[in-house]
This record gives structure tokens, C-alpha cells and sequence, in this order.
């Protein structure tokens, strides 16, 4: 594989910007497919990236989807002709916040990214989650403002709100013929040409002379995004103030350059709906967004020893570089599983060194050796052999046994990638089948999927035996309960939904705890003296433990058993058991004796004296916060701003554009449950939302006392029935 020819990216947008429409238009004009299927289509055949059932009933994307294709990019005439293939592989992603591990697995081993922003909708609460995740991995990207056609477009509107909600400088390298219904193509400011998408798909581009309408509006736009590429490059600063026309070779690779140093985000634009403007956002991907060779990738040496103090100061003492280098021993991430009825299939980026089909390499989390006994290339859910896959490409191993996030490497080297960020579980639900004979195979759908989503937890309630389910969401809990029926033949009977509250010390509490037991023989004594300090509500760390301790009051090898002990005691609070954060203990001093003294005595003294300190810290409840988007027509807007703020919900800001209200709000999570049926009945069906988890925030007391009460009492009754 030539690397510089090769490209990872990835399509990532809020819910019905139309990720999966471009991604079809994408695998029709490389070649890939033949025949355009819509999303929502009537021939009941649906997009090709959606392959679920369950995708193409609902018309939402819930799995991320990968392929490959190849793309052929004309060279320019005084370049000397002739065609570049590039080839380009290509991860369609979901935009519900529901299934946002998707989106953040596939961003973390991708190298650029499309951004597809709505020309009416603009930037919406999932674009900036997903903005969010492309910063955090470092991944380059374009913005294509797709929808053009349709009534309400405005693109000005929405390079402006990239601007000013993104954070990020946005710089249009197209301008749209024309809107909505009048929207027939755009004008390339690069080359300063007007391009057409004629046929029945789109698929014969045409290249002319801008028409006498859009000339004056051209050569003001190419100026502008000239003066923005000028702050990256000073010979281009030079040629603007002498009044030279850059050669369209120096503008890409200023851009190129900008891109790939995050400084810019190109925008492009077009209706993939209507087949207009795909090919040049494929032409934009091979132009301007990295190729592996492009982006630096480091890893954790765990093989590696300190060699001084001093050295492990530096935060990156053990970190390597990786070369994409196909003779170096293999480093690769298993980035995404899917338990199938012949084994687990396992998405794989390769970083250095290559995978050959019969091979063996090691699990560096595990210590074991696995055989690959076999690859394949994806397409969505079709699968082509192969014997070689090289560094920078992406495939799938079948039959090989490993969690996400699990690193694999050749021999001679022992290095592990950073993992994937995993967000918390915000709604609890119980779950168990409506016939007996239904348990087995409910624990093996249960199990499957545990393991192919992080972000889907399976957990058993002490008290009642009950399973658990507990997710990011209503619609996430929903798909899966779906899927058991559908996949397992299992109905479920689903129990009410429970909030993840969360408990937290409202006061400093000074603790001097000693723990002493004698029974024959030696006996069991530890001592510890310290304070509990409440952290900031919206601390980073849940819980943070401080060693004051001076002297050799404790001896060295108990503090790692005390600290085991503190964070032990946290997992139930006193006041309805629920997970303890925002603690952070100092130990101060303490005793010990030379006999009775062990691990075990000061771990037990630790968990025996965070229990008790707890009870004296005035603990109060955290509850989960969701920001909540709506959008409405403008007549119900009052209705439904007042509704929000029934549930406790704070109105932040509202938007009205072209007779459409958006809201935005954040709301308790515990008033929510049954929204989309209230805003459906509020609205007349006419009303949609997205929500997502903001933070954890203090609930009032009363408030509180309700919900211990409430705890109390499905405690007692649950015991009564047993």
C-alpha cells in the first residue's frame, strides 16, 4: 500500500443530518454499489450501511458501519494529466447521544473525519458532543453543509455558528448556485470554477466558467479565504500583497498544512439527497485530510523501566513513537467487537507492522498469544478474505477473543494504546424474561452485548436478585430489549426506570478511627487519623486520596491497603446506597502495633472508618443533569418552555428560524422518563428532541428526602416479598 494514498475517516453528525445518505453517494460513485437505496426509502431495501433490521425499520443508524473504497482524483492539466488513485476507508457512524461510543470508538483510530452539518438545522447539540470527540482524539476534519435544497438553507447561518459554537475557524472553499429548490451546484473557490452534477444520479460532473450572476459574489468569497489561508503562510502573504494569483497547487497545500494542524476546517457544501457536491467532498477528503503517514501516534512501552525519580517526573518517560513502517514487529487496536453465531468478529486498526492470516501475536493486556486465523475486509456487513493487512488500514479479525480497546502487538515489542473514553451510565432499568425457559438465552444476549458495547452495563441488584440493565439512554435500553426479542426470541419484562443518583459529604468531618480485635493467637489492629474534605461538585476525580503522613506513624506497605479500604467503603452510601464521589481523604497519622498488624487489619480499619465518617458528613444526593434540544414549530414554543420548567428544567437559550423553535435546556434526568410522548401529544407529533448527559448537580433536600423515602420503602417491601 502506498500510505500517502490512503485515507481513514470517519462520518459523524446530530441525527438526520444525513450521514448515511452521503455515505451511500459515497459507495455509489467510487463504484462500490450500483444502484442508490435511500435511508427512509419506499423499495424496503434501505442504505447499504444500515444492515440492521432494526436500522431500516426505524430509519436511524445504531451501529457504526465500515468500508472501503477507492477513489480516482483527476490531476490538473499543467501538472502533466493522468489520475490518482487513493483508497479510502470509510466508517459511517450513528448520531444518536445513545450509541455515542460509536461515534467516539471509530474517532479514536480514524485519521480525519467529515463533519455533516444541516444548512437549516445548523450546529446542533449532537454536532457539538461530536465536536467534542474530534478534538479530544485529534482528528482533522472537513465540514460538509449538506441539505442545500432544502427550504430554510443557509449556509452563511451555519459557517457562522461553526465559528462562534465550535470554537474553530472555518473557511468555505465552495459557495452555493442558488438555494433551496434553486440550488443547481457550487462554485469551487479554489480553482474558481462552477461545477454542475448532471444525469440521473449525479454522476457527470461538469466544469465551466462561473455564470455573470455569482461572479462579483466568487471573487469576493475566493478573496476572503485567501486573507484566512494568508495567516498560515507567509509566502501567500507575500503573493496577496504584490497582487500575484496563487497556482491552485500552493492554495491546497496551505490548506492541507492548516487542516492537518487543526488551525482551519475547510467547508464544503451540497445536497447528497439530491447527488450534488459529494464527488468534490471525496476530492476534498484525498486534498486536505491526513493520510496514517500524516498523523503521529504514540503508545505506552510497558516494557520499559524508569531510570531515575526523575525521569518518571516527565509524563511521557515511557511513551514510543510508532512508525507506519510494515517491517517493524505489528502494534494494532481492537477497536470495536461484534459477537456472532460463529465466533466474535473484531474491527482492527493497525498502527505499525502488518497481520499476516496464520499468525500469531500477543494480547498485551492479557500476556497471551492468539492466532489470527483469519481476516476480512468489511463492507457494512459483507465480508471479503484477506491474507495481508498493512499498516495504516483497517479490517476485521474473525474468531479472535478480546475486549475493546485490547492492543496487539508482534514479537519483540510489548505496547499498549491508549484506550477508548468511556462515558458513565446514567439509567438504570430491571429486566427479566416473561417465561423461565427464556433465562439462558436472556444471559447470553445480556453477555453479547455487555461485551460488544462499553457503554451498556449488566448488573444484579443485591437486595432483590434482580438483573439490571443500564445505559445512555431510554432508546439505548430500548434497541437492546428490542434486539433480545428479535435475536434471542426472549420477551422481557421491563421494571420502571431508576435514576443513577449518586452520594456526596456536604461538610469536612475530622476522623480518628482505631480497629482492634483479639481473638487467640494474633490478632487484628489499625489505626488512622485524618479528615474527609468534600471536592467541588463538579470535580474531575471522584474520589482522591492524600498521604500526610510523616514519621513512619504508619509503616509504608499499609497506605496502599488504607487507600484500598477508603475507595472499598465508597461503592454504597449511607444514605440509600448509592455510589460515594466527590471524597477526598488526607491521612494525617495513625499507629500500629509490631504483631497484630497486617495488610488486611489496616484495610479493614480504612473501610470500617469511611463508613462511620460518612454518617457524620451531612451526605447529600447528586442527581444526573441531561441537556435537552427541542425543536418545534414556533406556536407551541410557550407551551412547551413551560413545561421544561414543570420538570425543574432551566431554559438556556431559544433560536427561531423560519417558523422553527429550538430550546435549549438542562433537566433532570428523573423527570424525563415518558418525554417523548408528552412533547408528541404537547405538539401534535410535530415536536422532536435529543438529550444528552451534562453533569451531576445537587438535589434540593426536600426533593432528596422523597427520594431516600422512596428507596426505603422498595427496600422493605422487596424484603417482604422474600
Amino acid at each position: 500500500m502506498n500510505l500517502e494514498k490512503v485515507r481513514n475517516i470517519g462520518i459523524s453528525a446530530h441525527i438526520d443530518s444525513g450521514k448515511t445518505t452521503l455515505t451511500e453517494r459515497i459507495l455509489f460513485y467510487s463504484g462500490r454499489i450500483h444502484a442508490i437505496h435511500e435511508v427512509k426509502g419506499k423499495d424496503n431495501v434501505g442504505a447499504t450501511m444500515d444492515f440492521m433490521d432494526l436500522e431500516r425499520e426505524k430509519g436511524i443508524t445504531i451501529a457504526s458501519a465500515a468500508t472501503q473504497v477507492k477513489w480516482e482524483v483527476k490531476l490538473p492539466e499543467e501538472a502533466g494529466g493522468g489520475i490518482d488513485d487513493y483508497t479510502v476507508n470509510v466508517i459511517d457512524t450513528p448520531g444518536h447521544v445513545d450509541f455515542t461510543v460509536e461515534v467516539e470508538r471509530s474517532l479514536r483510530v480514524l485519521d480525519g473525519a467529515i463533519l455533516v452539518l444541516c444548512s437549516v438545522g445548523g450546529v446542533q447539540s449532537q454536532s457539538l458532543t461530536v465536536d467534542r470527540q474530534m478534538k479530544r482524539y485529534k482528528v482533522p476534519r472537513i465540514a460538509f453543509i449538506n441539505k442545500m435544497d432544502r427550504t430554510g438553507a443557509n449556509p452563511d447561518k451555519v459557517i457562522k455558528q461553526i465559528e462562534e459554537k465550535l470554537h474553530v475557524t472555518p473557511v468555505p472553499l465552495q459557495i452555493p448556485m442558488g438555494r433551496e429548490q434553486a440550488f443547481q451546484g457550487v462554485i469551487d473557490l479554489v480553482t474558481m470554477k462552477a461545477v454542475y452534477f448532471d444525469g440521473e444520479d449525479g454522476e457527470d460532473i461538469r466544469r465551466e466558467a462561473i455564470p455573470e450572476e455569482y461572479k462579483e459574489k466568487a471573487v469576493a468569497a475566493r478573496t476572503h479565504m485567501l486573507e484566512q489561508l494568508s495567516l498560515y503562510s507567509d509566502p501567500l502573504m507575500e503573493m496577496l500583497l504584490e497582487e500575484k494569483d496563487p497556482p491552485v497547487d500552493e492554495i491546497r497545500k496551505i490548506i492541507r498544512s492548516a487542516t492537518l494542524a487543526q488551525q482551519i476546517t475547510p467547508v464544503m457544501m451540497g445536497s447528497a439527497y439530491k447527488n450534488k457536491g459529494v464527488q468534490e467532498a471525496l476530492d476534498a477528503v484525498t486534498y486536505y485530510l491526513p493520510s496514517p503517514l500524516d498523523r503521529k501516534m504514540t503508545a505506552i512501552d510497558q516494557a520499559k523501566k524508569p531510570q531515575s525519580d526523575e525521569e518518571t517526573q516527565d509524563p511521557n518517560w515511557n511513551r514510543v513513537t510508532l512508525d507506519s513502517d510494515v517491517k517493524k514487529p505489528l502494534v494494532c487496536m481492537a477497536f470495536k467487537t461484534v459477537v456472532e453465531e460463529y465466533g466474535q468478529l473484531t474491527y482492527t486498526r493497525i498502527y505499525q507492522g502488518k497481520i499476516v492470516k496464520g499468525d500469531s501475536y500477543i494480547n498485551t493486556r492479557t500476556g497471551k498469544k492468539v492466532r489470527f486465523g483469519r481476516l476480512v475486509r468489511m463492507h457494512a456487513n459483507d465480508r471479503q478474505d484477506v491474507d495481508v493487512a498493512e499498516a495504516g488500514d483497517i479490517v476485521a479479525l474473525v474468531g479472535v477473543d478480546c475486549a475493546s480497546g485490547d492492543t496487539f502487538c508482534g514479537d519483540g515489542v510489548s505496547y499498549s494504546l491508549e484506550s477508548i473514553y468511556v462515558p458513565d451510565a446514567v439509567i438504570r432499568l430491571s429486566i427479566e424474561p416473561v417465561k423461565r425457559d427464556g433465562a439462558d438465552k436472556l444471559s447470553k444476549a445480556l453477555e453479547r452485548f455487555r461485551r460488544e458495547d462499553p457503554t451498556f452495563r449488566v448488573l444484579t441488584d443485591e437486595e432483590t436478585g434482580q438483573t439490571l440493565i443500564a445505559g445512555m439512554g431510554q432508546l439505548h435500553l430500548d434497541i437492546y430489549v428490542e434486539r433480545i426479542k428479535r435475536e434471542y426470541g426472549v420477551e422481557c419484562v421491563i421494571g420502571q426506570p431508576r435514576v443513577a443518583y449518586r452520594e456526596t459529604p456536604t461538610r469536612e468531618v475530622e476522623f480518628n478511627y482505631k480497629h482492634k480485635k483479639q481473638t487467640g493467637g494474633s490478632g487484628q489492629y489499625g489505626h488512622v487519623v485524618g479528615k474527609l474534605v468534600p471536592l467541588p461538585e463538579d470535580s474531575a476525580i471522584p474520589y482522591e486520596f492524600v498521604n500526610d503522613v510523616t514519621g513512619g506513624r504508619i509503616p509504608k506497605e499499609y497506605i496502599k491497603p488504607i487507600d484500598e479500604g477508603f475507595r472499598r467503603a465508597l461503592v454504597k452510601g449511607p444514605l440509600c446506597e448509592c455510589e460515594v464521589v466527590n471524597v477526598q481523604m488526607i491521612l494525617q497519622d495513625g499507629s500500629y502495633h509490631d504483631v497484630d498488624s497486617s495488610e488486611m487489619a489496616f484495610g479493614i480499619c480504612a473501610f470500617d472508618c469511611m463508613r462511620e465518617t460518612l454518617k457524620k458528613a451531612n451526605i447529600g444526593l447528586l442527581e444526573p443533569i441531561m441537556k435537552l434540544e427541542v425543536e418545534v414549530p414556533e406556536e407551541f414554543q410557550g407551551n412547551v418552555t413551560g413545561h421544561i420548567s414543570s420538570k425543574r428544567g432551566l431554559v438556556g437559550a431559544t433560536e427561531t428560524n423560519m417558523g422553527i423553535a429550538t430550546i435549549v435546556a438542562e433537566v433532570p434526568l428523573a423527570s424525563m422518563f415518558d418525554y417523548a410522548n408528552e412533547l408528541r401529544s404537547m405538539t401534535q407529533g410535530k415536536g422532536t428532541f435529543t438529550m444528552e448527559f451534562a453533569k451531576y448537580s445537587m438535589l434540593p433536600r426536600g426533593l432528596m428526602d422523597e427520594v431516600v423515602e422512596k428507596r426505603k420503602k422498595d427496600k422493605a417491601e422487596r424484603a417482604a416479598q422474600k
